[in-house]
């Protein structure tokens, strides 16, 4: 049984442009391993609310994607020891 979700991920650019462009590959190509990737989109960078590890500014990466219903827990647990990644989150779409 596959779910649609939505991950917004929140990326440190202090680690530079390439290396957040090797975020954004690894997370699709993570997704690909159990999924299928619908659409990303790169929202940019944006000013945080409050700072986040030393950081005011964060880059906005939404990607939709559909993958069984196991899946997202696992992408969790690689997202909590990503360096780079300040914050996530996943929702399961519809219903």
């Amino acid at each position: 049984m596959a779910n649609q979700y939505q991950l917004v991920v929140v990326i440190n650019p202090a680690v530079g442009e390439e290396a957040v462009n090797a975020l954004i590959e690894n997370i699709q190509t993570k997704i690909a391993q159990a999924g299928t990737v619908d659409a990303l989109d790169n929202l940019g960078t944006k000013k945080l609310a409050y700072e986040i590890d030393d950081a005011a500014e964060g880059t906005y990466v939404k990607v939709l994607f559909t993958a069984p219903v196991e899946f997202p827990r696992e992408l969790e647990r690689v997202l909590k020891i990503t360096a780079g990644v300040l914050r996530f989150l996943i929702v399961r779409v519809g219903e």
